[in-house]
């Protein structure tokens, strides 16, 4: 049975609740990520900011505004007050299977993956599971050895 520690991305790129949209925008832009996990003073995983959510908190590009008033209006935006916390999360030990039903069912696009203790230790997205569907296709694809 495959666990979510199976797929899940452990390369991750959490930042502090005190820090600015700005930080998010240059680490989504520089690492090409789309969720960005948020955690306290304590490393303890206390929400998160999409790259969708920092959409819907920017001013639009129809407001005429360039690129460098956005960034200095981000930099007095803490993530704290944009960022959302009713955020569910797994375990590196679910079952796999239930992790992507819980995100097709509830349309996440992804899942952070704590411990006992709030930590993160990764997190699921959707594109870890279409990299994984796309192994199991090659997989199926691999010509089947017949013993005789």
């Amino acid at each position: 049975m495959r666990r979510v520690a199976d797929i899940m991305t452990r390369d991750i790129f959490p930042l502090k609740s005190n820090q600015t949209l700005n930080v998010v925008r240059l680490l989504m832009r520089t690492v090409r990520v789309r969720h960005v996990p948020i955690l306290d003073d304590d490393e303890q995983f206390v929400g998160l900011l999409s790259h969708r959510d920092l959409l819907a908190y920017s001013i639009s590009k129809l407001a005429d505004i360039d690129p460098r008033e956005q960034s200095e209006l981000d930099r007095h935006i803490p993530i704290k007050d944009v960022m959302r916390t009713d955020i569910s999360t797994t375990t590196a030990t679910t079952d796999l299977k239930e992790a992507i039903s819980s995100m097709l069912e509830n349309k996440f696009g992804c899942l952070p993956v704590i411990n006992d203790q709030r930590h993160l230790v990764g997190i699921i997205t959707d594109e870890d599971i279409i990299r994984l569907a796309i192994k199991l296709l090659e997989k199926e694809a691999e010509p089947q050895l017949v013993s005789v």
